[in-house]
Formats: structure tokens, sequence, C-alpha cells
């Protein structure tokens, strides 16, 4: 029989496009169990990594986003303590539902931009990965349950009744990770019933 899955819906906020040069600003991920329920949070602002600097572009992006900007650099951890603090959330979130600890699962829209940093912290600053070395992109997700091509699985094409009306993107972490969590219970459970009906 397979192993429950907990889904840790995530998402970030960065300097620039890829780690290492550029800085991950803040991250959160929302945990459900596999009957879509909202187990619990986690949300943190990191310091900036040494040698690092924002790239113009999304610097650009981020003057334009001043309250934003302010949300993600308050009460900032340093990225050795944030992963590790991290990690330990996911493993007592796994332990929270199930008799038996459940699979980590980590979900991202799109998983390709966001997990390349969760991911790329992970090793750098715990040595190691709950999620191992994949993740589950909504993006795609979304082009098998609705039949859009891929690049046009973005979140206005969706279905109406997928996206929550009470949670704006703001592009600061926790709120968009919410908002997202709450996009992905609703295609879950569309792919749940698909299962029960074949």
């Amino acid at each position: 029989m397979a192993k429950p899955e907990t889904y840790f819906v995530t998402d970030i906020e960065t300097d620039g496009p890829i780690p290492g040069p550029h800085s991950m600003l803040s991250f959160a991920s929302v945990a459900y169990n596999d009957r879509g329920e909202q187990l619990d949070t986690f949300s943190v602002n990191l310091e900036m990594l040494e040698g690092a600097s924002g790239h113009p572009f999304t610097m650009k992006f981020w003057a334009s986003e001043p309250t934003a900007w302010a949300a993600c650099r308050t009460e900032t951890l340093s990225p050795d303590i944030a992963m590790k603090q991290y990690v330990q959330w996911i493993h007592k979130v796994c332990r929270l539902d199930k008799a038996v600890p459940t699979s980590p699962v980590f979900v991202g829209y799109p998983a390709g931009f966001d997990f390349t940093f969760i991911f790329w912290y992970l090793m750098k600053f715990t040595g190691d990965s709950p999620f191992s070395w994949s993740a589950l992109d909504m993006k795609t997700m979304a082009m098998a349950l609705t039949g859009l091509p891929y690049k046009q699985a973005i979140k206005p094409r969706l279905p109406k009744e997928w996206l929550p009306e009470n949670l704006p993107h703001t592009h600061v972490a926790l709120d968009d990770a919410l908002e997202q969590g709450e996009i992905f219970v609703s295609m879950f459970r569309v792919w749940q019933a698909q299962q029960v009906c074949e």
C-alpha cells in the first residue's frame, strides 16, 4: 500500500532568477493532508547570501512593490537557521495527521522556479532535502486536468471555481502560498474524483 503523502504548497520571493548569485528573500509553505485539509503553515524572511546581489530586472520589479519588499525585509533570519527550522517543521507536520509519518511532497506554481531555490538552499544549509529530488508542478497538473496547453495553464485561464476570491496575490510569500494552496486543493479534489471514476 502506498505511503500517505503531505503536500507542501510553497511560494518564494527572490532578488534574481537563480540561487547563489542571487538570494531567496522569503518563502512560505502551507501543508495539506491527502484529504485536502490544511495542517499548518511556515513562513520566514531570509538574510541575503554573502556575496550575492539583486538582479537589475528583479530589483526593478521590487521598486514597484514597496509594501511587499518591506514585508520580506523584516525580522530576517540567516539561511542556515531558517532552513534547519524548515526541515524540523516538515518532519513535525508529517507526523501530525497519521500514525505513520507521511512522505513530504513539494508543490509549486511553477515548481521549476520555486523548487530550484528551495532545493539549493536545503542542500547548501542542511545537506539534504526532505522532498528528495522532485516536486509537483501545479502548472503541469492544471494542463492534465483542463486540457489546456502547458503555457496556457495559467491562473486567469483556470476554472473560476478553483480560484479563491478572498486570497489576493500580494507577492508576500505566505499570502501567495495560501492562495496557491486553495487552487491546489481544488485541483487535487478533481484529480481524486477522477481516480474514483476510473
